[in-house]
């Protein structure tokens, strides 16, 4: 693999103070060729005003235009901020952007509450657009039945049947005074977006000992089966572990088979099955210097040699941490999680063959949206 250009989607350096930091970095390649960078910007991580954008860029990746559209973040008369902006086509010429938002009726609090470790009460949206992004319709819920604690993950999937599965995890509200379960979760929907089904569980451990977090997952090689990849972290041990994989199905009626660990130390990983049959995966390591590197994997994942490992990204953090490798403390390192200024690996495939990566990064007052064009 070799890295074949790089640029910028979104240059924060050039925005005002309100738009400076960019991040929840997304991709969506449309089958008329246009790609769709989607990102959350603000003036800090999680700003209570932080909102979504959409750059598109019609010359594989070369070039790009942020596109004028504005979404609402106000809902029943709240205001709210919007994180995410995954974009899927559920139909040719038929955009579904998905995206959560947040309760911002007290613009004093965290995303994330230290004292009872939830997060703010938020909804899971979606739009749609028929012309390639310029305009949005109004709002949708997507019913996430039963669950608290919502926020959007990743990708949405589309198989080549149409089916479609919008990826969130579930945690605890942030009143709720009751330890958190968290669990990754997909809503499917057969109809083009027209309707989503209850919840189906990705993962989630039957002790609560360890959390499977912001999963990202890819299409397998027939409908409704995926391979999904995990930034996942062991309460007890106070650590993160190695990224964590699971080959699934939709029609799976349980999710009993736990995710297992394989040799790619990191947190966020995106995956990306190639026409040849290799894995890609897109990961942040937040080691220090911090990397984002592409690895690959002839055997489905059972192994990731590192000598095929492509160095993407490396990234010297400025923010002012409080936790290193081991023994974190959970709360502080939510804290930090809104102080780190590089990560979100997104990856698609080019109709060209090649691959296109995008991720943020940048500075603590300036985080940009970056892209990298590979040939694998």
């Amino acid at each position: 693999m070799k890295i074949e250009a790089r640029g910028l989607v979104y240059d924060a350096t050039r925005r005002p103070a309100e738009e400076r930091i960019a991040f929840f970095t997304s991709l969506a390649i449309l089958d008329s060729g246009t790609i769709l960078c989607g990102f959350e910007v603000g003036p800090s991580k999680h700003a209570p005003t932080a909102t979504i954008r959409l750059c598109r860029s019609r010359d594989g990746g070369s070039t790009w235009r942020e596109l004028p559209f504005r979404f609402e973040t106000v809902l029943d008369g709240k205001p709210g901020s919007l994180a995410a902006g995954e974009v899927v086509e559920a139909l040719p010429g038929r955009l579904i952007l998905f995206a959560t938002w947040f309760d911002r009726s007290e613009p004093d609090r965290p995303l994330f509450d230290p004292v009872t470790e939830g997060i703010l009460h938020s909804r899971q949206l979606c739009a749609v657009s028929t012309d390639e992004g310029e305009t949005w319709s109004a709002w949708r819920q997507v019913p996430t039945v039963g669950l608290a604690g919502c926020g959007t993950t990743g990708p949405t999937i589309r198989w080549s049947d149409g089916t479609l599965a919008h990826a969130f995890e579930s945690f605890k509200e942030f009143d709720d005074p009751r330890p958190g379960r968290h669990a990754a979760w997909l809503v499917v929907s057969r109809d083009a977006g027209e309707s989503f089904s209850n919840p189906v569980l990705v993962a989630q451990h039957p002790e609560h000992k360890v959390y499977y977090w912001d999963q990202r997952l890819c299409s397998g090689t027939r409908p409704g089966e995926y391979i999904a990849l995990f930034w996942t972290h062991h309460l007890g041990q106070k650590r993160d572990l190695n990224v964590h994989i699971r080959h699934a199905s939709i029609d799976e009626t349980t999710a009993e088979r736990l995710p297992v660990e394989t040799s790619i130390p990191g947190q966020i990983a995106a995956p990306l099955l190639l026409n040849d049959g290799r894995l890609l995966a897109f990961v942040v390591d937040r080691h220090r210097p911090g990397t984002m590197k592409l690895w690959a994997s002839g055997d489905g994942g059972r192994t990731w040699p590192e000598n095929d490992c492509l160095l993407v990204h490396t990234h010297e953090e400025r923010a002012a941490l409080s936790q290193g490798l081991e023994n974190i403390d959970f709360k502080q390192y939510w804290e930090d999680m809104g102080k780190w200024s590089f990560g979100h690996p997104a990856i698609r495939r080019l109709p060209n063959g090649k691959v296109l990566l995008a991720h943020y990064a940048g500075t603590p007052d300036a985080m940009s949206i970056h892209w990298v064009r590979v040939v694998a």
